[in-house]
Protein backbone atom coordinates (compact mmCIF):
# COMPACT_ATOMS: atom_id res chain seq x y z
CA UNK A 1 0.00 0.00 0.00
CA UNK A 2 1.62 3.73 -0.83
CA UNK A 3 1.06 6.07 2.21
CA UNK A 4 2.62 9.37 -0.06
CA UNK A 5 1.66 9.70 -3.67
CA UNK A 6 3.17 12.41 -5.13
CA UNK A 7 -0.50 14.27 -4.94
CA UNK A 8 -0.08 13.86 -1.46
CA UNK A 9 3.52 15.67 -1.43
CA UNK A 10 2.75 18.56 -3.62
CA UNK A 11 -0.50 18.94 -1.25
CA UNK A 12 1.76 19.03 2.07
CA UNK A 13 3.88 21.51 0.57
CA UNK A 14 1.22 23.60 -0.63
CA UNK A 15 -0.09 23.38 2.79
CA UNK A 16 2.75 23.97 4.70
CA UNK A 17 3.70 26.87 2.51
CA UNK A 18 0.09 28.92 3.19
CA UNK A 19 0.43 30.69 6.04
CA UNK A 20 -1.91 29.74 9.04
CA UNK A 21 -1.11 31.97 12.17
CA UNK A 22 -3.28 30.92 15.22
CA UNK A 23 -6.24 33.18 15.25
CA UNK A 24 -6.24 33.59 11.06
CA UNK A 25 -6.23 29.91 9.93
CA UNK A 26 -9.10 29.90 7.66
CA UNK A 27 -6.84 29.91 4.29
CA UNK A 28 -5.16 27.00 5.30
CA UNK A 29 -8.48 25.42 6.55
CA UNK A 30 -9.71 25.98 3.28
CA UNK A 31 -6.74 24.19 1.41
CA UNK A 32 -7.07 21.38 3.65
CA UNK A 33 -10.99 20.78 3.09
CA UNK A 34 -10.45 21.59 -0.91
CA UNK A 35 -7.66 18.57 -0.50
CA UNK A 36 -10.22 16.18 1.47
CA UNK A 37 -13.27 16.74 0.06
CA UNK A 38 -12.87 13.67 -1.89
CA UNK A 39 -12.81 11.39 0.94
CA UNK A 40 -15.88 12.34 3.19
CA UNK A 41 -19.08 12.87 3.12
CA UNK A 42 -19.80 16.61 4.51
CA UNK A 43 -17.95 18.74 7.00
CA UNK A 44 -18.14 20.47 9.99
CA UNK A 45 -17.09 24.05 10.90
CA UNK A 46 -17.32 26.38 13.71
CA UNK A 47 -17.01 30.15 14.00
CA UNK A 48 -13.82 30.19 15.50
CA UNK A 49 -12.07 28.01 12.03
CA UNK A 50 -12.04 24.52 13.10
CA UNK A 51 -12.83 22.64 10.18
CA UNK A 52 -13.94 18.82 10.25
CA UNK A 53 -14.40 16.15 7.89
CA UNK A 54 -17.27 13.59 8.34
CA UNK A 55 -17.58 10.35 6.89
CA UNK A 56 -20.69 8.01 8.11
CA UNK A 57 -22.26 10.79 9.70
CA UNK A 58 -25.40 9.42 10.83
CA UNK A 59 -23.75 7.04 12.62
CA UNK A 60 -24.39 7.28 16.44
CA UNK A 61 -21.32 6.23 17.54
CA UNK A 62 -18.30 9.07 16.96
CA UNK A 63 -14.35 8.54 16.86
CA UNK A 64 -12.34 11.43 16.51
CA UNK A 65 -8.97 11.54 14.82
CA UNK A 66 -7.15 15.00 15.01
CA UNK A 67 -4.87 17.19 14.60
CA UNK A 68 -4.30 21.12 15.04
CA UNK A 69 -4.26 24.05 11.91
CA UNK A 70 -2.10 26.58 13.58
CA UNK A 71 1.57 28.29 13.50
CA UNK A 72 3.24 29.83 15.59
CA UNK A 73 3.53 33.75 14.69
CA UNK A 74 3.85 36.88 16.60
CA UNK A 75 1.84 40.73 16.70
CA UNK A 76 2.92 44.40 16.30
CA UNK A 77 2.63 45.95 19.52
CA UNK A 78 4.60 48.99 19.52
CA UNK A 79 5.58 51.18 16.26
CA UNK A 80 7.94 53.55 17.21
CA UNK A 81 8.31 57.35 16.08
CA UNK A 82 11.42 56.39 13.81
CA UNK A 83 9.53 53.63 12.10
CA UNK A 84 10.80 50.34 14.12
CA UNK A 85 8.22 47.68 14.98
CA UNK A 86 8.10 45.59 18.22
CA UNK A 87 5.99 42.57 18.53
CA UNK A 88 4.45 40.22 21.14
CA UNK A 89 4.24 36.31 21.09
CA UNK A 90 1.15 34.76 19.30
CA UNK A 91 1.76 31.09 20.53
CA UNK A 92 5.16 30.21 21.25
CA UNK A 93 7.94 31.96 19.14
CA UNK A 94 11.34 31.96 19.80
CA UNK A 95 13.16 35.61 20.08
CA UNK A 96 16.36 33.82 19.76
CA UNK A 97 16.10 32.65 16.33
CA UNK A 98 14.39 36.05 15.41
CA UNK A 99 17.35 38.43 14.48
CA UNK A 100 17.86 38.65 10.53
CA UNK A 101 14.71 36.56 10.07
CA UNK A 102 12.56 37.66 7.00
CA UNK A 103 8.69 38.11 7.84
CA UNK A 104 5.77 39.22 6.35
CA UNK A 105 3.29 41.13 8.07
CA UNK A 106 0.19 40.62 7.26
CA UNK A 107 -2.07 43.86 6.11
CA UNK A 108 -5.49 44.82 4.55
CA UNK A 109 -3.12 46.18 2.10
CA UNK A 110 -1.67 42.62 1.29
CA UNK A 111 1.80 41.37 2.75
CA UNK A 112 4.24 43.86 4.10
CA UNK A 113 8.12 42.66 3.47
CA UNK A 114 10.20 43.30 6.47
CA UNK A 115 13.33 42.06 8.62
CA UNK A 116 14.11 41.01 12.17
CA UNK A 117 17.10 43.63 12.59
CA UNK A 118 20.16 42.97 14.84
CA UNK A 119 22.88 45.41 15.87
CA UNK A 120 26.23 44.14 13.48
CA UNK A 121 28.94 42.55 15.45
CA UNK A 122 31.71 45.45 14.97
CA UNK A 123 29.28 47.73 17.31
CA UNK A 124 29.12 45.22 20.03
CA UNK A 125 31.10 44.51 23.13
CA UNK A 126 32.82 41.33 23.15
CA UNK A 127 32.04 39.25 26.43
CA UNK A 128 29.11 41.72 26.90
CA UNK A 129 26.73 41.66 24.15
CA UNK A 130 23.46 41.58 24.37
CA UNK A 131 21.22 38.05 23.46
CA UNK A 132 17.71 38.45 21.78
CA UNK A 133 14.83 38.40 23.74
CA UNK A 134 11.63 39.86 23.60
CA UNK A 135 12.14 43.46 24.46
CA UNK A 136 14.97 44.25 22.38
CA UNK A 137 14.70 42.36 18.91
CA UNK A 138 12.13 44.68 16.76
CA UNK A 139 11.47 44.68 12.88
CA UNK A 140 12.12 46.87 10.12
CA UNK A 141 10.12 47.51 6.94
CA UNK A 142 12.64 50.24 5.22
CA UNK A 143 10.07 53.03 6.76
CA UNK A 144 11.19 56.14 7.58
CA UNK A 145 8.88 57.21 10.79
CA UNK A 146 5.71 55.89 12.40
CA UNK A 147 3.17 57.52 9.72
CA UNK A 148 5.17 55.79 6.80
CA UNK A 149 4.60 52.28 8.75
CA UNK A 150 1.08 53.12 9.04
CA UNK A 151 0.60 54.42 5.38
CA UNK A 152 1.53 50.60 4.42
CA UNK A 153 -1.81 49.47 6.55
CA UNK A 154 0.74 48.33 9.25
CA UNK A 155 -0.68 49.02 12.57
CA UNK A 156 -1.06 47.02 16.14
CA UNK A 157 -2.64 43.64 16.00
CA UNK A 158 -1.15 42.64 12.29
CA UNK A 159 0.17 39.02 12.78
CA UNK A 160 3.53 38.45 11.52
CA UNK A 161 4.85 35.30 9.92
CA UNK A 162 7.96 33.81 8.32
CA UNK A 163 8.00 33.14 4.58
CA UNK A 164 10.33 30.20 4.76
CA UNK A 165 8.81 27.43 2.68
CA UNK A 166 9.04 23.74 1.91
CA UNK A 167 11.81 21.66 1.65
CA UNK A 168 13.29 17.82 1.06
CA UNK A 169 16.55 17.12 2.75
CA UNK A 170 18.67 14.58 1.72
CA UNK A 171 15.60 12.79 0.11
CA UNK A 172 13.66 11.45 2.76
CA UNK A 173 13.76 14.18 5.92
CA UNK A 174 10.44 17.15 5.44
CA UNK A 175 11.82 20.82 6.68
CA UNK A 176 9.94 23.76 6.72
CA UNK A 177 7.89 25.67 9.40
CA UNK A 178 4.54 25.17 10.79
CA UNK A 179 5.73 21.49 10.46
CA UNK A 180 3.81 21.42 14.04
CA UNK A 181 1.34 20.53 13.16
CA UNK A 182 0.20 21.59 9.46
CA UNK A 183 2.06 17.94 9.47
CA UNK A 184 -1.13 16.16 11.63
CA UNK A 185 -3.95 17.78 9.64
CA UNK A 186 -1.61 16.43 6.70
CA UNK A 187 -1.58 12.76 8.35
CA UNK A 188 -5.28 12.72 9.59
CA UNK A 189 -6.07 13.50 5.38
CA UNK A 190 -4.19 10.85 4.59
CA UNK A 191 -6.03 8.30 6.54
CA UNK A 192 -9.08 9.47 4.98
CA UNK A 193 -7.83 9.29 1.21
CA UNK A 194 -6.87 5.75 2.29
CA UNK A 195 -9.63 4.50 4.08
CA UNK A 196 -11.68 5.66 0.72
CA UNK A 197 -9.13 4.18 -1.63
CA UNK A 198 -9.28 0.88 -0.39
CA UNK A 199 -13.03 1.13 0.62
CA UNK A 200 -12.87 0.36 4.17
CA UNK A 201 -16.28 0.66 5.82
CA UNK A 202 -15.94 1.66 9.74
CA UNK A 203 -18.95 0.91 11.44
CA UNK A 204 -18.86 4.06 12.90
CA UNK A 205 -19.14 7.56 12.12
CA UNK A 206 -15.37 8.92 11.62
CA UNK A 207 -14.84 12.78 12.52
CA UNK A 208 -11.42 13.81 10.51
CA UNK A 209 -10.69 17.36 12.96
CA UNK A 210 -8.52 19.77 12.23
CA UNK A 211 -8.78 22.38 15.09
CA UNK A 212 -7.41 25.83 15.59
CA UNK A 213 -5.65 27.86 18.43
CA UNK A 214 -3.68 24.80 20.05
CA UNK A 215 -0.39 27.30 19.95
CA UNK A 216 -2.46 29.48 22.54
CA UNK A 217 -4.06 27.07 24.59
CA UNK A 218 -5.78 23.82 23.51
CA UNK A 219 -8.88 26.03 22.22
CA UNK A 220 -10.19 24.85 19.15
CA UNK A 221 -10.43 21.42 20.58
CA UNK A 222 -11.81 22.53 23.37
CA UNK A 223 -14.86 23.73 21.81
CA UNK A 224 -14.92 21.23 18.59
CA UNK A 225 -15.46 18.16 21.18
CA UNK A 226 -18.41 20.20 22.46
CA UNK A 227 -19.94 20.33 19.31
CA UNK A 228 -19.07 16.20 17.96
CA UNK A 229 -19.47 15.10 21.31
CA UNK A 230 -17.04 11.88 20.45
CA UNK A 231 -17.17 8.37 22.08
CA UNK A 232 -13.29 8.15 21.14
CA UNK A 233 -10.31 10.59 20.25
CA UNK A 234 -7.05 9.66 18.89
CA UNK A 235 -5.08 12.60 18.29
CA UNK A 236 -1.80 13.24 16.53
CA UNK A 237 0.85 16.26 17.04
CA UNK A 238 4.97 16.37 17.07
CA UNK A 239 7.17 15.38 19.88
CA UNK A 240 10.99 16.56 20.65
CA UNK A 241 13.27 14.05 18.73
CA UNK A 242 16.35 14.40 21.67
CA UNK A 243 19.13 13.04 19.60
CA UNK A 244 20.24 16.32 18.29
CA UNK A 245 22.80 18.42 21.03
CA UNK A 246 21.75 20.65 24.19
CA UNK A 247 18.69 18.17 24.96
CA UNK A 248 18.91 17.03 28.45
CA UNK A 249 17.53 13.10 27.49
CA UNK A 250 17.03 12.45 31.56
CA UNK A 251 14.78 14.70 31.43
CA UNK A 252 13.13 14.66 27.71
CA UNK A 253 13.56 11.05 27.19
CA UNK A 254 15.13 9.18 24.57
CA UNK A 255 13.17 9.58 20.77
CA UNK A 256 14.87 9.30 17.67
CA UNK A 257 13.66 11.06 14.26
CA UNK A 258 13.29 7.66 11.58
CA UNK A 259 12.61 5.59 14.88
CA UNK A 260 8.54 5.30 14.48
CA UNK A 261 5.57 7.04 15.64
CA UNK A 262 5.59 7.95 19.26
CA UNK A 263 2.83 6.46 21.97
CA UNK A 264 2.19 8.72 25.02
CA UNK A 265 1.60 7.60 28.73
CA UNK A 266 -0.36 10.41 30.44
CA UNK A 267 -3.24 10.30 33.06
CA UNK A 268 -4.82 11.86 29.80
CA UNK A 269 -4.27 8.85 27.83
CA UNK A 270 -6.74 6.18 27.90
CA UNK A 271 -4.69 2.89 28.96
CA UNK A 272 -6.92 0.20 27.12
CA UNK A 273 -7.02 3.07 23.97
CA UNK A 274 -3.51 3.26 23.86
CA UNK A 275 -2.67 -0.70 24.33
CA UNK A 276 -5.11 -0.87 21.11
CA UNK A 277 -2.62 1.11 19.43
CA UNK A 278 0.41 -0.76 20.52
CA UNK A 279 -1.21 -4.30 19.69
CA UNK A 280 -2.08 -2.61 16.10
CA UNK A 281 1.10 -1.15 15.73
CA UNK A 282 2.78 -5.07 16.45
CA UNK A 283 0.76 -6.37 14.52
CA UNK A 284 1.20 -4.50 11.40
CA UNK A 285 5.09 -4.52 11.93
CA UNK A 286 4.73 -0.76 12.37
CA UNK A 287 7.85 0.19 13.97
CA UNK A 288 6.83 2.70 17.74
CA UNK A 289 8.93 4.58 20.32
CA UNK A 290 7.39 5.14 23.99
CA UNK A 291 7.30 8.85 25.84
CA UNK A 292 6.50 9.46 28.98
CA UNK A 293 4.67 12.54 29.59
CA UNK A 294 3.94 13.25 33.44
CA UNK A 295 0.71 14.87 34.39
CA UNK A 296 -0.45 16.19 31.15
CA UNK A 297 0.46 15.77 27.25
CA UNK A 298 1.00 19.45 26.46
CA UNK A 299 -1.35 18.81 23.16
CA UNK A 300 -5.43 18.46 22.64
CA UNK A 301 -5.11 14.72 23.85
CA UNK A 302 -5.80 16.69 27.21
CA UNK A 303 -8.85 18.67 25.60
CA UNK A 304 -10.78 15.71 24.12
CA UNK A 305 -9.84 12.90 27.23
CA UNK A 306 -11.03 15.77 29.87
CA UNK A 307 -14.41 16.72 28.01
CA UNK A 308 -18.17 15.71 27.84
CA UNK A 309 -17.61 13.84 31.28
CA UNK A 310 -14.98 12.21 29.98
CA UNK A 311 -13.61 10.87 26.34
CA UNK A 312 -11.11 7.88 25.69
CA UNK A 313 -8.47 9.85 24.37
CA UNK A 314 -4.79 8.90 23.17
CA UNK A 315 -1.53 10.41 21.28
CA UNK A 316 0.49 9.38 18.45
CA UNK A 317 3.31 11.67 17.73
CA UNK A 318 5.67 12.56 14.89
CA UNK A 319 8.90 13.29 15.93
CA UNK A 320 10.54 16.23 15.36
CA UNK A 321 13.70 18.30 15.18
CA UNK A 322 14.45 22.23 15.95
CA UNK A 323 10.62 22.48 17.26
CA UNK A 324 9.22 26.47 17.16
CA UNK A 325 12.17 27.00 14.69
CA UNK A 326 11.47 27.90 10.90
CA UNK A 327 13.74 25.27 9.83
CA UNK A 328 11.37 21.84 11.55
CA UNK A 329 12.53 18.67 10.22
CA UNK A 330 10.35 15.14 10.19
CA UNK A 331 11.58 11.94 8.87
CA UNK A 332 9.37 10.68 6.11
CA UNK A 333 9.11 7.09 6.69
CA UNK A 334 7.71 8.63 10.10
CA UNK A 335 4.96 10.41 8.32
CA UNK A 336 3.88 7.58 6.51
CA UNK A 337 4.22 5.55 9.61
CA UNK A 338 2.03 7.41 11.47
CA UNK A 339 -0.42 7.23 8.91
CA UNK A 340 -0.65 3.51 8.93
CA UNK A 341 -0.69 3.35 12.75
CA UNK A 342 -3.99 5.62 13.08
CA UNK A 343 -5.10 3.63 9.62
CA UNK A 344 -4.82 -0.01 10.99
CA UNK A 345 -6.25 1.30 14.69
CA UNK A 346 -9.34 2.95 13.00
CA UNK A 347 -10.10 -0.85 11.46
CA UNK A 348 -9.55 -2.18 15.04
CA UNK A 349 -12.33 -0.26 16.59
CA UNK A 350 -16.13 -1.45 17.14
CA UNK A 351 -18.70 0.62 17.31
CA UNK A 352 -20.04 1.15 20.89
CA UNK A 353 -16.98 0.30 22.60
CA UNK A 354 -16.53 2.14 25.41
CA UNK A 355 -12.87 1.14 26.41
CA UNK A 356 -13.78 0.59 30.40
CA UNK A 357 -11.29 -0.79 32.83
CA UNK A 358 -14.47 -2.41 34.88
CA UNK A 359 -16.23 -4.44 31.44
Amino acid sequence: MQILDQNAIDFFERYLNNPSPTGYEWNGQKIWMDYLKPYVDTFITDAYGTAVGVINPDAPYKVVIEGHSDEISWYVNYITDNGLIYVIRNGGSDHQIAPSKWVNIHTDKGIVKGVFGWPAIHTRKSGKEETPKLDNIFIDIGAKDKKEVEDLGVHVGCVITYPDTFQVLNENKFVCRAIDNRAGGFMIAQVARLLKENNIQLPFGLYVTNSVQEEVGLHGAEMITHTIQPDVAIVTDVCHDTTTPMINKKEQGHIEMGGGPVVSYAPAVQNKLRERILGAAEKNDIPFQRLASSRFTGTDTDAFAYSNGGVPSALISLPLRYMHTTVEMVHKEDVENVIRLMYETLQTIKSGETFSYFD
